[in-house]
Order: C-alpha cells, then sequence, then structure tokens
C-alpha cells in the first residue's frame, strides 16, 4: 500500500482548516479537531479522543521546539503540571479500560465530558480579563508553596479532561496559568503550556493506543493537512483582530458543545 493510500482528501481538508485556525489563535486544536470527527464524520467518541491526543502530541512538539529556541519555556511550571497530569492520565486511563469504549455508556460519558470541557474553554476565550480580575480582587497572588501546590493540582485536573476529551490544555490550561503565575510574561506562559502538552497528550495517546482507540489512517491524513494550516494560520493571525477571532472560535464551541449534548 502506497503513502497515498493512506490520504484521505477530506480529513486531510478538515487538519488543514483546523490547524490554520490553531495557527491564528493559538487555541482549538482538540478543541474542533475532536468534535469534527464526532460530529461531521461519525467516528467513535473513544476512537476520535484517542487520534486527536495523538495528532496533538506531534504538532504541540513542533511548537515547542520553536519556544525552546526562543527560550520561552519555564521548565519548573512545565515539572510542577506535569507531576500532576501525568499520574492523572494513568490512573484516567485505567479507570477507562475497565468499560467497554466503543460501547454506547463510553460513547455518552465522552461527550458529556467534551462538552462541559468545550464549554469551560468558551468561557476561558470571552471572560479571561474578567476571571483574573475577580481572582485578583478577591484572592491575590499566593504563596510560592501555594502556587507550586496549585499548579500540581491543575496538572491533575487537565490530565482527566484531556484523557478523556481531549480538550483542556490550551486555553483551560493557558488561563489557570496566568492566575498563578501574573508576573510571568505571556510568552513563557503560552510557551509552558505548549510544553507540557506534549506529554500530556502523548501519554494519554499512548494509553488509547493500548486500548485500541486510534485510527491511524485518520491521524495521517489530519497530519498532512494540519502542519501547512499551522503555518498559513500563524501567518494569518496578524492581519486579523485577535478579540474577532477569540468570539467567534468561542461561539462556535458553545454551539458545537450543544449538538454533543443534544
Amino acid at each position: 500500500m502506497t503513502f497515498l493510500h493512506w490520504i484521505n482528501p477530506l480529513y486531510s481538508l478538515s487538519g488543514f482548516c483546523v490547524g490554520a485556525l490553531v495557527g491564528m489563535t493559538g487555541v482549538g486544536g482538540g478543541s474542533l479537531m475532536t468534535p469534527l470527527l464526532i460530529l461531521l464524520f461519525g467516528i467513535h467518541p473513544s476512537t476520535a479522543v484517542g487520534t486527536d491526543l495523538l495528532y496533538a502530541a506531534v504538532t504541540k512538539t513542533g511548537g515547542t521546539l520553536v519556544h525552546g529556541v526562543y527560550r520561552t519555556i519555564d521548565w519548573r511550571i512545565v515539572g510542577r503540571l506535569a507531576a500532576g497530569s501525568l499520574p492523572a492520565t494513568c490512573l484516567t486511563i485505567l479507570a477507562l479500560s475497565g468499560a467497554n469504549l466503543h460501547g454506547d455508556a463510553a460513547a455518552k460519558l465522552i461527550n458529556t465530558v467534551l462538552s462541559g470541557a468545550l464549554v469551560l474553554t468558551a468561557i476561558a476565550l470571552v471572560f479571561r480579563r474578567r476571571i483574573l480580575d475577580l481572582h485578583a480582587r478577591h484572592i491575590g497572588e499566593l504563596t510560592p508553596r501555594s502556587t507550586a501546590i496549585a499548579t500540581v493540582a491543575v496538572g491533575a485536573v487537565l490530565g482527566v479532561l484531556v484523557s478523556i476529551s481531549s480538550v483542556g490544555a490550551g486555553a483551560i490550561g493557558v488561563t489557570a496559568l496566568i492566575l498563578l503565575y501574573p508576573h510571568l510574561p505571556m510568552r513563557r506562559i503560552v510557551g509552558s503550556d505548549i510544553a507540557h502538552a506534549v506529554p500530556l497528550t502523548l501519554a494519554g495517546g499512548i494509553g488509547h493506543w493500548l486500548l485500541g482507540s486510534i485510527d491511524w489512517h485518520v491521524l495521517l491524513s489530519l497530519l498532512v493537512g494540519s502542519l501547512p494550516g499551522i503555518a498559513i494560520g500563524s501567518h494569518v493571525s496578524v492581519r486579523v483582530s485577535d478579540r474577532t477571532l477569540r468570539l467567534t472560535l468561542a461561539t462556535v464551541l458553545m454551539v458545537v458543545a450543544a449538538k454533543l449534548i443534544l
């Protein structure tokens, strides 16, 4: 079988569109790709999640290399997040292994968690500034010890969310890091979040692979389209209003979340 026989043009086109949005907003990979695979292509939710996790691991690796070159990664934060997310991911995959991932009950669970994660992502996109203001007014800056513990806890929550839905490592993770590290430059927040997403999505993806929830043909087709899409989207991003992009993306996520539940 040749390489081209593994490529589905429709999946590649979808990958390109999602990649372009990721390049323009920095958010939206799992938030858009997993629902797209479920709603548009009719792929079972567990397979969509597992495939998207490995897809994200590859694309986030590229982003991590770029941030590493520019030294915009705080590896201390990455380590703290991973200390919570990796054990949580392993425990979540272990719990999922006891269920029939390709059955109706698993599909309902994944759709429910995915919908909730999409709503949280949309809220983080639209109301991030208000959330930050409320946090500064009522909680303020935490002590170094409390910050470290909270970072590990955030990692654990992300580990559960991402393992079940493949969503959460983007907008939710970035918003949490801004709250915990208010004096850290935004580029280091984003770089650290992307770097942490690599071991998180890779661990989740390998777990789903062991559970038989990966479609390799779909994965390859998505990557063929998304990699150039991310490059083009990153180039276009400087010409489009960030607020407009975020509001549009948040609206799409809310609509998708409603469709998954109904």
